[in-house]
C-alpha cells in the first residue's frame, strides 16, 4: 500500500528519518509522523478487515437469505474497513507532496521501482498459488501477459497499485513543476498512461484481436483523496484535535449508514461515494496528530514499516482461512467470532510474514 510514512522517509526510496523533537511544539520537517504510521497500520488492519467482510459477504452469495449471520456479520465488517483505501491515498499524497516530496525524475523513478519489483513478484506468486489450486480460468501464460497491462485477476486487491503508481506520478509532475524543474519524460509517460486505454480498444477493434485491458490510471476521486488528505495531515498540530471525540463520532454514524447503502442500494459501495468520503474523513481527522506514547513508537514504526508486505501477502492468508472456516450457515455467535478471529489471523500472519522478510533482506523484493 502506500509506502513509508515518515516525513523523510514515507515512500520507497526516501531515506530514513531523523530523531523526533518532542520539546518542539510545531514539530520539523524532519520529524518523523507517528501519527501517520499509526493511520498507515490501522489502514492496513482496516483492508484486511474489509476482504474478510467481503468474504463472508460472498459467502452468503451476497444476500441474508441465504446465511443471516454470516452476510451480516461480513457486511459490518466490510463497511468498517472502508476508510481504508480512501486513506491510503492521503498518505500518498501527503508523501509526494509534503512529507518526501521528490526532487527530480531519478528519485521518483527509483521509487517506483521499489513498488513495481515487489508488485512483479506478487503477481508471479499469486499466478503460481493459483495454478497449485487449480483456480484459474484460462492458461496461465495469458494471465501473466494480461497483468502486465494491469489486470488483477491473479490477485484483486493489487488494483490499488495500479491506481497508486499513476496518482503518485501525476502529482509528482505538479510538484517538479511548480519547483521550476521540466520533466518531460514523466510528462510524456503520463500521457501514454492517458491515452493508452482508448488505444487499446482502437486496436481491438481495427485488428479483431483481444488485446488486454489496460489497467494502469486513476479515477478523479482518488487525486481528490491524495490532495485533500496532503492538506489534513500537514496541517498543524491542534488543527483537528480538539474536535477529535466529535469526529470520531461522527464517523460513527457514518459506519451505520455505509452498512445500510450496502445492504439497501449496492454492494460493494463505490469508494468514490459520498458517505465513504465523510467516513473516511472523519477517522483521518480523529486520528491527526494523535499523540503515541514513547515506549509504543518503536514498535509502531517496525509493523508500520512491514504494512506493505503484509498488504501484498495478506489476501493469500484470508484465501485458505476463509475457505476452511467460513460457510453461509454459520450460527450469530460463531459468524461474530469468526469474522475477529479470521482477521486477527490474518493480519497477524501477514504482518509476521512481513517482519521476518525484512529480518533476511528481502523487503525490497517482496515488500
Amino acid at each position: 500500500m502506500t509506502m513509508r510514512s515518515s516525513a523523510t522517509s514515507p515512500a520507497p526510496g526516501a531515506p530514513a528519518p531523523g530523531p523526533a523533537a518532542p520539546a518542539d511544539p510545531a514539530p520539523s520537517p524532519r520529524e518523523r509522523r507517528y501519527d501517520i504510521d499509526l493511520i498507515r497500520l490501522l489502514c492496513s488492519v482496516g483492508v484486511i478487515l474489509c476482504h474478510t467482510g467481503s468474504a463472508f459477504v460472498n459467502a452468503a452469495g451476497r444476500t441474508p437469505a441465504d446465511g443471516p449471520a454470516t452476510y451480516w456479520a461480513g457486511l459490518a465488517a466490510d463497511s468498517a474497513g472502508r476508510f481504508a483505501v480512501p486513506l491510503f491515498f492521503a498518505i500518498a499524497g501527503w508523501v509526494v507532496l509534503t512529507g518526501a516530496p521528490v526532487k527530480d525524475g531519478r528519485q521518483l523513478r527509483r521509487r517506483i521501482g521499489r513498488i513495481v519489483l515487489p508488485l512483479a513478484v506478487w503477481t508471479a506468486l499469486y499466478l503460481a498459488w493459483g495454478r497449485l489450486r487449480g483456480a484459474h480460468d484460462g492458461p496461465l501464460r495469458d494471465l501473466a501477459a494480461d497483468a502486465l497491462f494491469g489486470s488483477v485477476r491473479p490477485a484483486y486487491h493489487l488494483w490499488y497499485l495500479y491506481a497508486y503508481i499513476p496518482v503518485i506520478m501525476l502529482l509528482a509532475f505538479a510538484a517538479l513543476v511548480r519547483a521550476g524543474r521540466r520533466p518531460w519524460g514523466l510528462g510524456a509517460a503520463l500521457l501514454v498512461l492517458a491515452g493508452a486505454p482508448t488505444l487499446f480498444g482502437d486496436l481491438g477493434k481495427v485488428t479483431d484481436l483481444d488485446l488486454p485491458r489496460f489497467g494502469w490510471g486513476f479515477g478523479p476521486y482518488q487525486v481528490i483523496y491524495a490532495v485533500l488528505g496532503a492538506l489534513v495531515l500537514a496541517a498543524p498540530a491542534g488543527a483537528f484535535g480538539r474536535l477529535r471525540l466529535w469526529w470520531a463520532a461522527g464517523a460513527g454514524v457514518l459506519l451505520t449508514a455505509i452498512v445500510a447503502y450496502q445492504h439497501e442500494v449496492h454492494y460493494a459501495i463505490p469508494y468514490a461515494s459520498v458517505l465513504v468520503a465523510l467516513f473516511s474523513g472523519g477517522v483521518l481527522l480523529a486520528l491527526h496528530r494523535a499523540g503515541v506514547p514513547g515506549r509504543l513508537r518503536p514498535a509502531l514504526t517496525r509493523l508500520s514499516d512491514a504494512s506493505f508486505g503484509a498488504y501484498l501477502v495478506h489476501v493469500l492468508v484470508l484465501g485458505v482461512l476463509t475457505e476452511w472456516f467460513v460457510s453461509p450457515d454459520l450460527a450469530w455467535p460463531a459468524a461474530l467470532a469468526l469474522v475477529a478471529g479470521v482477521t486477527a489471523a490474518t493480519t497477524a500472519l501477514s504482518f509476521g510474514a512481513a517482519l521476518l522478510w525484512a529480518r533476511l533482506g528481502l523487503t525490497r523484493v517482496l515488500g
